[in-house]
């Protein structure tokens, strides 16, 4: 049984390995130019001076559920990808419908202004 896991076991130790030595070489080789700007706390693209009641616009949280939204259907074309062959021309078929599907409601949110940052 542990013979089955051997391989992975080895890629996750060779893994820990090569992170830890670059993060090491980074620590004792990288160049260290501390100024101002860089001490200043800094996230989700805003300055820090910016007031914690901030409000995003409606198009930041728009396009990221539509990059979810895509990104999670491509995950369901990879098993057809990968057995097309074994699945046949109804997979072919039902595949062509998704996507051509998917293409139309991509075109409908790029028609009702969805992608563009304002």
């Amino acid at each position: 049984m542990l013979r089955d896991y051997l391989p992975a076991l080895v890629f996750l130790i060779l893994g820990a390995l090569v992170g830890s030595l670059f993060a090491v070489l980074n620590v004792l080789l990288g160049k260290r130019r501390p100024n101002r700007s860089k001490d200043e706390p800094y996230e989700c693209g805003l300055p820090s001076h910016i007031r914690a009641g901030f409000r995003f616009g409606i198009s930041f949280y728009l396009v990221a559920m539509l990059f979810i939204l895509f990104d999670i259907e491509v995950i369901f074309l990879y098993p057809i990808a990968v057995q097309l062959r074994a699945f046949g021309t109804f997979a072919l078929t039902e595949t062509v419908v998704f996507v051509v599907l998917l293409m139309i409601a991509f075109v409908y949110v790029w028609r009702r202004g969805a992608l563009e940052w304002k």
